[in-house]
């Protein structure tokens, strides 16, 4: 099975976990882990180990959508991550760059432009609480490009500058599946 071939969109619904911390600390790109554990994760594909590797775009909620999001705490400006929907760049697989022996899934949460939390720099990374243990509910809508090794973290950085933006760009249609999946994730308690 290609990631091409792949028949999205592919929802998830598990919980965040501790990564690797590389996403923060060596990018300033930070990642909300996924849980993979088959005793937390519900997929809507059967054989998750089969999902080929690469890079997705998407959706993300964290938290319950009930959560009053008036009562935000922990971000800046009172708004808090929980129960809102995201776009999401996505890393499914192995990180090439880092060599890991386990497949992860690692989306990127991807504030709105009048976010407290938005960075000014051409990426618009997030700077959430932390929210682990949190459910994460998780549409993975389309592919945006094949894993790569990249030769330094500079490299790096630049392609997932350019994913985030992919995805920001994808996720802004108004087809109907794209409409379909971000209201399934604002709504979902199951896959």
């Amino acid at each position: 099975m290609t990631a091409q071939s792949t028949q999205l969109p592919i929802r998830m619904i598990s919980r965040v976990v501790h990564g690797f911390g590389r996403g923060s600390k060596d990018l300033g790109i930070p990642t909300a882990n996924v849980s993979l554990d088959k005793d937390t994760l519900k997929c809507s594909i059967d054989d998750y180990d089969a999902l080929p590797t690469g890079i997705y775009w998407g959706f993300a909620r964290i938290g319950e959508p009930s959560v009053d999001l008036s009562q935000g705490k922990g971000d800046a400006g009172g708004q808090s991550v929980l129960g809102r929907v995201y776009t999401t760049a996505i890393s499914i697989g192995y990180n090439p760059t880092y060599n890991n022996k386990e497949k992860t899934v690692e989306p990127h949460l991807i504030a709105e432009p009048d976010h407290p939390q938005r960075h000014a720099s051409s990426t618009g990374e997030t700077q959430f609480q932390d929210f682990y243990g949190k459910t994460i509910v998780l549409s993975v809508v389309g592919f945006i490009r094949n894993e790569l090794p990249f030769e330094g973290l500079d490299k790096l950085t630049e392609a997932i500058k350019k994913d985030i933006n992919d995805a920001v760009n994808l996720a802004n249609g108004s087809e109907p599946f794209i409409i379909a999946e971000r209201t399934w994730v604002k709504t979902a308690s199951d896959v």
